[in-house]
C-alpha cells in the first residue's frame, strides 16, 4: 500500500499547455477587435447634399483633406499631392480599377481639392466618389 501512495505523489513528466493557449488564442481575438475597432480615421466636416449616397467596395482607398489643407490617405498624412500620386500609383498597379473616395472638409482651401482631383485624373482613376452629409429638408 505505501507503494501505491507514492506513485500518486510523483511529480508530472509534462504540462499540459491546451487551457493556456485557448487563453492566449482568446485575447489574441479580442486584441484584433479591439485594435480596428478604435481605427477611425481623421475627422473632418463634410458638405451638405441632398443627395449623399456613399461609396463602399473592396480595397477603397480614402483621401482625407482637412481644413486647413493637409493631405491624408487612409489616415496616413501626405505631404503634396505629388507624393499622393506616388503612392496611388502604387495602389494602381496592384487594382486597375482602383476606387477611391475623396473627403473633404467643406473649408478645405478649393485649390487643394482640384490638385487632388488633378492627380487622380493623371493615374486616370475613374472611380472617384465625393463624400458629403445629407443636407436637412428644405421645407
Amino acid at each position: 500500500m505505501a507503494a501505491d501512495v507514492r506513485s500518486d505523489n510523483q511529480p508530472y513528466d509534462d504540462i499540459n499547455i491546451t487551457p493556456m493557449l485557448d487563453l492566449a488564442y482568446v485575447l489574441l481575438v479580442t486584441f484584433i477587435i479591439l485594435t480596428t475597432a478604435s481605427v477611425q480615421g481623421v475627422k473632418v466636416q463634410s458638405p451638405r447634399t441632398q443627395a449623399a449616397a456613399s461609396l463602399a467596395k473592396p480595397q477603397l482607398r480614402a483621401i482625407t483633406l482637412t481644413a486647413d489643407g493637409t493631405l491624408y490617405l487612409d489616415a496616413y498624412p501626405v505631404a503634396n499631392a505629388q507624393e499622393l500620386g506616388a503612392r496611388l500609383a502604387s495602389y494602381k498597379a496592384a487594382n486597375p480599377a482602383l476606387p477611391v473616395v475623396l473627403k473633404a472638409d467643406a473649408r478645405a482651401p478649393y485649390q487643394k481639392v482640384s490638385e487632388v482631383l488633378e492627380a487622380l485624373k493623371r493615374l486616370d482613376i475613374t472611380e472617384v466618389g465625393l463624400v458629403t452629409q445629407r443636407a436637412p429638408a428644405a421645407g
